[in-house]
């Protein structure tokens, strides 16, 4: 290497670093269970540790990796560590990782055919591919009227859906009408579906969060819905978008989507399907009766990089129509100007989507798709389906714990009761819990509050996760349970001494 330094670009230095990289890549994952799963750092502590600006001279790789190592990494929460079950999985895996690299390599941004016609192409049929596995019907495939594009998450899934919807029913009812546009989801939807009102200028009184209950799984009542709609509709407003979920994020609560999707067709709504979470499980035959309905639906998205070996970022969005998006969407200055795009043969992401620019991603749900084949992707599911099982199990056997909603996918929402069911306290023992858990460094857990009630969350989705971890976790929150409750046990006894 000529004076040491660092080229711009050169085929032996890329291969000499890149070994080098890739080696301690490996040797993170092969020690990743030696780190604290949740990071135990205070705010700020990484301006202590680092200088105050760029350094002028270049420095050596294995300085900066050193650096990782002592200060990056004790500020990381290390979401492939087995321990990792709180939201929901980001999965890294060997096949999505060397896609991210050669994705890397060739470096492009396709945001038309012309720009990459291979990663338009590419593109179009890892959906098309995809899109069989989950049995989409035809409609969502690139030979019909639809068709696939990849969206950063599902949250920008959910914006393109509804700016296309919201552009369509004013080409329709006038610009004026902007303000009567109503959006219907569940109080258990995600809350992209806010932001993207938000973004998209839906009138905050406009936005319907329809209340689930417990009787129902946390589903979307269709007769709550027919009741909004029809208020609304009396009212004077214009129904615009609904979106239904399956596995929502408190406690994958699955919508029924056939129910609501008949309701929203006979009211000119737009259909939106959020399958961010549990949309990669439909690729299981004994799940796929979760996505019935879909043939109802305008638009449907899943994340590949949640549960589908898929490194972030990789949300998967269908539409029915893909005329709405492109009208919605569609910039044509005249720089971007080329007779393949002039002459409609092609696709053009750039229409499909928020930005401009786009990453060559369908290069690592290709590798995925093929290193990995449609039977090992839902042997991985299903494995840790099987996990989370036994993890129930093991809660239903220790009278200590509830659970509070029915186990569907590999999440389960439980909690530590208190003695004598005070519920008075319960929500704070539970915090406390969380709270001892995630600091012991072993396992990183999340919460949420259904029916009122503080509920943790446990989702095993890591790719490393094995039985034996299933087990630590346990035995972790067995520990970390009794002795709260033996506090809690003398708490009471001191106050009733106290009080004799």
């Amino acid at each position: 290497m000529e004076g040491g330094k660092m080229k711009a670009m050169d085929s032996e230095q890329l291969r000499e670093y890149g070994h080098q990289m890739v080696d301690f890549v490996a040797d993170y994952y092969k020690t990743i269970e030696n780190f604290p799963v949740l990071s135990q750092v205070q705010p700020g502590y990484l301006r202590e540790l680092l200088p105050d600006s760029a350094p002028v001279h270049p420095e050596p790789l294995q300085d900066v990796l050193d650096d990782v190592k002592s200060k990056i990494f004790q500020g990381v929460t290390h979401w492939q560590s087995p321990g990792y079950y709180a939201y929901f999985p980001s999965n890294s895996s060997i096949a999505g990782f060397l896609g991210e690299m050669l994705s890397a390599g060739v470096n492009i941004v396709g945001f038309s055919w012309i720009s990459c016609p291979a990663a338009t192409e590419l593109e179009v049929i890892v959906l098309d591919w995809l899109a069989k596995l989950l049995q989409l019907p035809h409609v969502f495939l690139s030979t019909g009227k639809g068709g696939g594009v990849i969206q950063g998450t599902a949250s920008e899934a959910v914006l393109v859906a509804l700016v296309a919807a919201r552009d369509r029913m004013l080409k329709k009812v006038g610009k004026d009408s902007m303000g009567k546009l109503v959006v219907y989801s569940a109080d258990q939807t995600h809350a992209s579906m806010q932001k993207a009102c938000q973004i998209a200028g839906i009138y905050p009184e406009n936005i319907r969060i329809l209340k689930t209950e417990s009787s129902s799984e946390y589903a979307l009542s269709p007769q709550v819905l027919s009741a909004a709609i029809s208020q609304d509709v009396a009212s004077g407003l214009i129904p615009l978008l609904l979106c239904a979920t399956i596995g929502t994020t408190s406690s994958t609560a699955v919508d029924p989507l056939l129910a609501l999707g008949k309701i929203a067709k006979s009211n000119g709504i737009w259909f939106h399907i959020d399958g961010a979470y549990a949309g990669s499980a439909c690729i299981c035959p004994e799940f796929r009766q979760y996505l019935d309905g879909v043939e109802e639906a305008d638009s449907f998205c899943m994340n590949a990089h949640k549960w589908l070996l898929t490194n972030f970022d990789c949300s998967a969005l269908w539409v029915r129509d893909r005329s709405a998006l492109i009208e919605s969407l569609s910039t044509y200055p005249e720089y971007l100007r080329n007779k393949a795009s002039e002459a409609n043969t092609v696709v053009d992401y750039k229409d499909w989507q928020i930005p401009l620019g786009r990453r060559f991603r369908s290069l690592k749900l290709w590798m995925v798709m093929r290193l990995y084949g449609q039977e090992g992707l839902q042997s991985y599911i299903r494995n840790h389906i099987s996990l989370a099982k036994r993890f129930e199990e093991l809660v239903l056997q220790d009278s200590r714990f509830e659970v509070i909603t029915p186990r569907k996918f590999a999440l389960l929402c439980f909690r530590l009761l208190p003695p004598a069911n005070d519920e008075t306290q319960c929500d704070k023992l539970n915090r406390e819990l969380l709270e001892a858990v995630n600091s012991s460094g072993k396992m990183f857990i999340s919460h949420t509050v259904l029916s009122g009630k503080y509920v943790l969350r446990l989702a095993v989705g890591a790719p490393l996760t094995e039985e034996r971890h299933i087990d630590i976790a346990w035995q972790v929150l067995q520990e970390k349970a009794t002795t709260l409750l033996k506090a809690y046990k003398n708490d009471i006894q001191i106050h009733s001494n106290g009080s004799v």
